[in-house]
């Protein structure tokens, strides 16, 4: 990923943040000369490997998980974005762009196919992604229901070799400029343009 020196995020604390609340994110292979891409659910483990560890799974007729273990995959995590008008900086000779936050994770793969490890990974995803719900659901069925589940996925760890982390935020720009950024994007309603908002104040 392209990162000017000024947009750049290191603070592995911070991208193992951002990875967790922006989970659903988008997992790249290559296959000779072919690329394949899915939309996935993650779990990060900050304490497996030196920088952490991605795991989840897919569906078995997702041939995505055909490819060699230990290759490297790229995984795409996508925040906030909002379009930034030049009419906001109430100045000439100014053009528009696109403010967005995102993190690329690289790293090497090992696919899954034990039951007891598969079965680790979906208990473990169920009990993520339920725990904020008021009546988090559980994974309680017969060991036949269960097996029969299992055949149908194939589970993943990718063990984190590099991140990189983009948070565009207007900062090549003078502070009035993005103060002005600020304003106009905090009186829009959508959530994008709330988050973007919140984030330029965060880096103020």
């Amino acid at each position: 990923m392209y990162v000017p020196s000024s947009f750049a995020e290191t603070d592995r604390e911070k991208l193992h943040d951002f990875v967790e609340q922006h989970s659903f994110g988008l997992l790249v292979t290559h296959r000779k000369e072919t690329s394949l891409a899915s939309h996935l659910p993650f779990l990060l483990d900050r304490q497996a490997g030196p920088q952490g560890t991605l795991i989840g799974h897919l569906a078995r007729a997702n041939s995505q998980w055909e490819g060699d273990d230990q290759a490297e995959v790229l995984t795409i995590f996508s925040g906030p974005h909002a379009y930034i008008s030049p009419t906001w900086y109430a100045e000439e000779l100014v053009v528009p762009t696109w403010n967005y936050i995102a993190v690329h994770v690289y790293g090497r793969v090992t696919w899954i196919h034990n039951p007891t490890e598969l079965l680790e990974i979906v208990k473990d995803s169920v009990q993520f992604y339920e725990q904020s719900l008021p009546q988090p659901w559980q994974l309680d069925a017969p060991a036949e229901f269960i097996e029969k589940l299992l055949k149908q996925i194939v589970g993943f760890r990718i063990e984190i070799t590099r991140m990189e982390g983009k948070w565009k935020l207007n900062q090549n720009h003078p502070a009035e400029r993005r103060e002005r950024v600020i304003q106009a994007l905090s009186q829009r309603s959508d959530d994008n343009s709330q988050g973007i908002a919140a984030a330029m104040i965060a880096r103020r």
